[in-house]
């Protein structure tokens, strides 16, 4: 099998799924439960979380733990709008944005809030100076992902922050799931920013959202205090400090990771110019990781059933997308929904060999021959 999407999913390190197996067998005890086992358990999360907001640079109190980004997004969206609505109920948003974010949203518009797209320009990154004309006084939240899950396009989220520096009623939320343990965040950007760590060779199951201190929520899970009041639950403390393992890792080796698959982003990418009919999406400048192509005249999905075929694993568009619909953020780049349709991901990991990527091509030449001979 070639493994080809990373962006979807990373196979668990060894050294996180050793630190989630010793906790849980070492403590027992319910983390909120007042005896000497839960103060056990609790004293661990609480170093947990101490040592992620080090590495953040962050405060302690700013970590949410929740079971992944999609939970993470819809806490920070619905619990913003929700605090916000007695000053405004207009959104803004991207047409980039994974389901875990439009979905929220759609929700909203259904309560009755508004929600704006902002254009995106041909190099995939979001127009400024329309979403400068888009903010109202009655906006409420803007909501990104920091890196596009399906372009690889890093979005300029320290200028938009300045942008809404004018607005103090407006928060700003990022979704940082492909970017954390891949480039580096500046965790101080938004008002509320997630990811996962399973994104970066951690457990799935985990998921953590950064709340600034003076930022209040309505929280969507209710019933006691779990590790922070606005998300309530018996505390993980086994998948905590797993991910605290993970995140570790990632930031420590990210440079020379990242100095890994950019090499074979460019390998890739020179070997795709050789074949007839392809287009390459992602921009120059996105993230190595993320390379978005078209085959022309074969729909994405089929391309990616006949790949998978012959033991090629990619995805078209991300993994919790519905399947059949052409990629919004393709379309908003190339204007072409007939190459919207045709377009599909590869995604990369410093684990992806060069040998990986040369019977890759020779999978997907044969089956271009076999999909167009038919």
């Amino acid at each position: 099998m070639i493994y080809l999407d990373y962006s979807a999913n990373t196979p668990v390190n060894e050294q996180v799924l050793h630190r989630f197996c010793d906790i849980s067998k070492a403590y027992t005890g319910n983390a909120n439960s007042k005896h000497t086992a839960g103060a056990a358990a609790l004293e661990i999360q609480n170093q947990t979380s101490r040592h992620i907001a080090e590495m953040l640079h962050i405060l302690p109190e700013e970590i949410i733990y929740t079971s992944g980004a999609s939970e993470s997004n819809n806490l920070a969206i619905k619990g913003t709008a929700r605090t916000k609505r007695h000053t405004g109920k207009h959104i803004i948003t991207t047409p980039l944005e994974h389901p875990s974010v439009s979905a929220p949203l759609t929700a909203m518009q259904e309560q009755g809030y508004e929600v704006d797209m902002v254009n995106i320009g041909r190099d995939g990154k979001i127009d400024l100076e329309h979403l400068s004309s888009l903010l109202r006084k009655d906006t409420v939240l803007v909501t990104v992902c920091s890196v596009d899950s399906e372009l690889g396009t890093i979005q300029p989220t320290e200028q938009i922050q300045t942008i809404l520096s004018q607005y103090p009623d407006c928060c700003l939320h990022i979704d940082a799931t492909q970017a954390v343990g891949k480039i580096p965040v500046d965790f101080h950007t938004g008002d509320t920013i997630s990811f996962a760590p399973h994104k970066f060779y951690g457990l799935v199951g985990s998921g953590i959202l950064i709340k600034r201190k003076s930022l209040v929520l309505e929280p969507i899970i209710h019933g006691g205090t779990g590790t922070s009041i606005y998300r309530s639950g018996t505390p993980t403390i086994a998948l905590n400090a797993a991910a605290e393992t993970a995140l570790s890792l990632a930031l420590d080796k990210m440079d020379e990771q990242y100095a890994k698959v950019r090499k074979l982003n460019q390998i890739l990418r020179h070997q795709l110019t050789e074949t007839d009919g392809i287009t390459i999406n992602s921009p120059e400048d996105a993230v190595p990781h993320i390379l978005n192509i078209s085959v022309d005249g074969i729909k994405g999905s089929v391309c990616r059933d006949k790949l998978s075929e012959h033991g090629v694993c990619v995805s078209v568009k991300s993994a919790c997308s519905a399947d059949g619909l052409p990629s919004r953020s393709v379309y908003a780049v190339s204007r072409s929904r007939k190459n919207a349709l045709s377009s599909w991901r590869i995604s990369l990991s410093y684990l992806t060999s060069e040998q990986d990527l040369s019977e890759f091509i020779i999978l997907l030449n044969q089956c271009i021959e076999e999909l167009r001979t038919k």
